[in-house]
């Protein structure tokens, strides 16, 4: 798939869920505050419990770009946690490796957060890091391997160009961006967490399952 394409196919996704998954994505919405194809503009008739539901559970899924099976993982460790499934849901979710590059301002996409760490440029306390779903630990430092810091995309980042699309560093993190390193202080809670979700209605769409 071409970057055109997948450029469309978020557009298109986030116009369907009605939430910006890119910046890109952010200026179509303003545009098209509305759904895609032909009757995108027309109201919708009234969703059934499970379709409200459902879509919220998408547009969870969406916004950290994670497969089913991922997302129902992380739901099942939340729900043996002590304290509400629906606030553990999004803590664990955003303790993720991938989600931490992508708060700290390393990347300007969740998409390009992931592909970082797979191509294995990110490090947790020295050790490379291949898996965009690794837990961060509180404490640990994630940090840009030594040899990738000169090249564009993180010159790009040391230099704050994401700042003017991505949300406040959370008070959870601890970033020197000129290092390109951050260090996860604390376990996030969920109204600190930029994303939109109604996370009830996720954990009721699981609970029918």
């Amino acid at each position: 798939m071409s970057k055109t394409t997948r450029t469309r196919s978020k557009t298109r996704l986030s116009r369907a869920l009605g939430i910006a998954l890119t910046p890109k994505a952010a200026k179509y919405l303003e545009k098209r505050p509305y759904a895609p194809g032909q009757h995108g503009r027309t109201k919708r008739k009234t969703d059934s419990d499970f379709a409200v539901r459902l879509r919220e559970k998408q547009r969870l899924r969406a916004q950290y770009g994670i497969r089913e099976a991922q997302l129902r993982k992380t739901f099942n460790d939340a729900k043996r946690q002590e304290g509400l499934t629906g606030e553990n849901l999004v803590e664990l979710l955003e303790m993720r490796l991938d989600s931490l590059v992508l708060r700290s301002g390393f990347a300007r996409t969740m998409a390009q957060a992931r592909q970082m760490v797979v191509h294995r440029h990110i490090l947790i306390d020295g050790l490379r890091v291949d898996r965009p779903s690794a837990r961060v630990k509180i404490g640990q430092m994630i940090h840009v391997h030594e040899k990738s810091e000169s090249t564009e995309p993180f010159q790009v980042a040391a230099a704050g160009g994401h700042v003017d699309v991505l949300p406040p560093v959370p008070g959870y993190l601890s970033v020197e961006l000129d290092k390109l390193q951050a260090t996860l202080l604390r376990r996030p809670k969920r109204a600190e967490v930029p994303i939109t979700c109604e996370v009830q209605l996720v954990v009721e769409y699981y609970a029918a399952r």
